[in-house]
């Protein structure tokens, strides 16, 4: 008996992935839409990925398997075979390292029937880090409501939206626009997204999460996928073909009009993340990818600079001027109220960051932090910066940290400052006061010991990260910042026993490894805690918030 014509046809793409893909598939089985075709489209895997899926095919007759002759090293070939093969009205993509919820093809094909005029539905996306477990959202502000857009027009900040797998498309739609995935190039999404963005008719949107998505933050930068391995200047190289075609599109398709909020989308957005990575960068990277993103910048609208951050443009600007070491310094500081180690300030009592008044006139116009007003905003918004010069380790769990704070604003007055280091693994922290000195104008040093075996610990024990905070009082008014640490910062390690010894944790002191760098504390338990790990969970909620008041190790944890 043949089978009914599916109402869903899902490719799964994979290559090399046999450990994840029985994940994937299994998400699809447990759609609450029964009437599904999967298509297990293999971009001619090297490794058991195809024993794997054949096992998967012949479980259920529901699944296909199709293979590609010879591996193509993109997500488009795989994706396009199974577009021919596909039997459904109703098209939709899955990469095999991640999985969708129980109900998203059902929330999706709703919206498809509800309305024919609607070439394509989408939903919100959840991104789960491998390492914690911690779920966030993607683009969450794009996704507050449920509406239908009338024309890309109507939102044209949905361009920043360009995955492919959080929607569901009309077969119809797809044919009509004979829309493939472009072959030959990375970020394949991008250009197809933005091609179907500007050719639907219209597009239903809803806040109901239809896709999860994995990603490994600490992942090597050799096992790291495509679109995270930013330390490569291809990868970069690739990004800027892509906006490329996107801009010819645009052109070809009428859609100039919307060129200033694709530019902003590139700017805020894809080239952001190497701007957030330049403190890693050697200069001859960094030169580099001034190399291969200052001509395109010239192509991209004036309006485009001016919506972005006044920090993000500081640090484009300084990294297309060839300042290259304080492009690093600035981009340390994007997005988290980090002052500039000195500013300069002309005649007419204007404002720039670094050591002088740039000639050109595009560069002050963009290197101008007047508007920051460092002297005149209100000290608990006052930017400061506070560096790591030094660290040096003690007795026991003791380490003392030289710092720096910068004050371009003169916020501070000119004697010795009172400064308190506060570190909180649980809903207690442990605070060390000390003192800063001025040892020119605007710059401050001082040193302190923070002992790790003082700081106040939950009963049972605390497994994760903090960064440690610099908080400063004055007049009643209290201002905290980051500690950046030196990126050669030693990683120290030490066995810390609290709760008079035992309750063992495993404590490290290292920079962050990612973002503006900051010092951060990792705790691990360790010894009779980390044996009773995989039950603190069960135990919390059995004895709910009490179980914080006991004083020592929680009683039955050793049993």
């Amino acid at each position: 008996m043949a089978m009914a014509a599916p109402e869903v046809t899902v490719t799964v793409i994979v290559y090399n992935d046999a450990e994840r893909l029985p994940r994937a598939v299994r998400s699809l089985l447990a759609q609450t839409v029964d009437n599904i075709e999967i298509i297990i489209s293999d971009d001619h895997s090297t490794d058991n990925t195809p024993e794997v899926a054949r096992e998967l095919a012949a479980s259920d007759e529901r699944i296909v398997y199709h293979r590609l002759e010879r591996n193509s090293g993109g997500c488009s070939a795989p994706r396009n075979a199974a577009i021919e093969l596909a039997r459904a009205p109703y098209l939709m993509f899955l990469d095999s390292d991640d999985e969708l919820p129980d109900n998203a093809l059902e929330t999706l094909r709703d919206l498809l029937d509800a309305d024919p005029g609607t070439d394509f539905a989408m939903g919100a996306v959840e991104r789960v880090r491998t390492d914690t477990g911690t779920v966030s959202a993607w683009f969450p502000h794009l996704f507050e409501h449920d509406r239908t857009v009338h024309g890309i027009r109507e939102e044209p900040g949905m361009l920043f939206e360009h995955l492919s797998t959080n929607k569901m498309y009309r077969r119809s739609f797809i044919d009509r626009h004979a829309l493939r995935f472009p072959l030959g190039i990375h970020y394949e999404d991008q250009l197809f997204s933005a091609q179907a963005y500007c050719l639907a008719r219209s597009f239903a949107i809803t806040t109901t999460a239809v896709y999860r998505y994995y990603f490994a933050p600490y992942e090597s930068e050799q096992a790291a996928t495509i679109s995270n391995q930013r330390h490569r200047i291809e990868n970069v190289r690739d990004r800027v073909n892509v906006a490329r075609l996107i801009d010819a599109f645009l052109d070809d398709s009428g859609h100039h009009d919307i060129k200033a909020d694709k530019d902003y989308k590139f700017l805020k957005h894809d080239l952001k993340l190497y701007c957030g990575d330049l403190p890693y960068r050697t200069p001859a990277w960094i030169k580099q990818f001034a190399d291969e993103t200052t001509p395109y910048l010239r192509t991209l609208a004036q309006e485009a600079f001016e919506r972005l951050p006044r920090d993000q443009r500081v640090v484009i600007r300084l990294v297309r001027d060839g300042r290259y070491e304080e492009a690093q310094l600035a981009a340390r500081g994007m997005g988290r109220d980090v002052a500039p180690r000195e500013v300069t300030e002309d005649s007419e009592g204007r404002v720039y960051w670094g050591p002088f008044v740039p000639a050109d006139p595009d560069s002050a116009r963009e290197l101008e932090i007047t508007d920051l007003e460092l002297r005149d905003r209100p000290f608990r918004t006052a930017l400061l910066r506070h560096e790591v010069l030094s660290v040096t380790p003690g007795p026991g769990a003791r380490m003392t940290l030289a710092l720096r704070t910068y004050d371009p604003g003169s916020q501070l007055p000119m004697g010795p400052v009172v400064a308190t280091v506060h570190l909180a693994p649980g809903r207690k922290r442990l605070s060390t006061s000390f003192r800063l000195d001025p040892v020119r104008p605007g710059v401050f040093e001082g040193s302190v010991t923070v002992d790790l075996a003082g700081v106040p610990m939950p009963p049972h024990g605390f497994a994760g990260l903090r960064h440690p905070v610099l908080a400063i009082t004055q007049h009643r008014r209290h201002r905290t910042g980051l500690l950046l640490a030196p990126l050669d910062f030693p990683r120290l390690s030490r066995t810390v026993g609290y709760h008079h010894g035992m309750a063992e944790h495993q404590v490290t002191v290292e920079p962050e490894g990612h973002g503006a760098g900051r010092i951060q504390v990792v705790w691990e338990r360790a010894g009779l805690l980390a044996r009773a790990e995989p039950h603190l969970p069960a135990l919390r909620r059995i004895a709910g918030p009490g179980v914080r008041r006991v004083r020592g190790l929680v009683r039955g944890l050793t049993r």
